[in-house]
């Protein structure tokens, strides 16, 4: 991998990992274009996605810290409740990556066809989340749980997580203001123990990437993210992420007929 590709491919993972399209679809098509082995850039992907989730946390700093301070008080208030909603969103990808976490990197084979049948259900869930309309509610606890299971939908490449777990949310009724909040502050834990999970078990023997090269990676990878996330705040209040379900249909019918 040269600076060109970790650049390029640290704007997708950024850009693509907030916006409802799939970062591992779009991640898996940009390497298959530039004909990267994913196994030789190990530092690589633990770099961009560190990168991405420091970008969350730069965005939601204040509402993080607020949360912190509200839950450290040691009592059943606004923020410990929210807490508590998040963790419960977090249980069934947390069962995925802890016992089948074998299958879930054999997903990642390149398959093309695989990427663009998965960005078509992407397209779907999209389109199903702006057209079923129901009164508009906060997320309660049953909510949370079922999120966390469209969460799990996005292990696929080709399947956006914050498309699945947005679309879902608005298909649920939950209130549209709340939804993007909740989506990316309930992933942070799950990748970061993924990530560490990657660090504890990877094989530091191979990666010929060099330092440098992976931290051109890493920084387009946190910039990009950051612009995408405020943006996609933005996009679900002003319920304009249908032209993404319109994005992912083209894009997973031109993957699949190049496949």
């Amino acid at each position: 991998m040269d600076w060109i590709e970790a650049i390029i491919l640290g704007l997708v993972q950024g850009l693509t990992e907030f916006l409802p399209v799939s970062s591992s679809g779009h991640l898996e098509i940009g390497k298959a274009l530039f004909g990267i082995d994913p196994s030789g850039n190990f530092y690589y992907t633990v770099a961009v996605h560190g990168a991405t989730v420091a970008s969350t946390l730069v965005v939601f700093a204040r509402e993080i810290i607020h949360l912190l301070k509200g839950t450290l008080a040691f009592r059943m208030n606004e923020e410990t409740t929210y807490v508590l909603k998040l963790f419960l969103s977090m249980i069934p990808i947390a069962v995925v990556g802890l016992f089948f976490r074998s299958e879930v990197i054999g997903l990642f084979n390149g398959n093309m066809i695989v990427v663009g049948s998965m960005l078509l259900t992407t397209a779907f869930l999209l389109f199903a989340g702006h057209f079923i309309k129901r009164k508009e509610r906060s997320i309660g606890y049953m909510d949370s749980f079922i999120i966390g299971i469209a969460q799990v939908l996005a292990v696929i490449p080709g399947i956006s997580r914050s498309g699945a777990t947005i679309s879902m949310g608005m298909m649920l009724g939950n209130r549209k203001d709340e939804l993007a909040k909740f989506s990316f502050l309930m992933v942070l834990v799950p990748v970061i123990g993924a990530n560490l999970l990657e660090i504890l078990s990877g094989d530091f023997t191979r990666g010929s990437t060099g330092a440098g090269v992976i931290m051109a990676g890493a920084v387009a990878a946190f910039v990009s993210g950051y612009i995408a996330c405020r943006w996609m705040i933005t996009l679900v209040r002003k319920s304009k992420m249908i032209w993404f379900a319109v994005y992912c249909s083209v894009v997973g019918l031109i993957t699949i007929l190049l496949g």
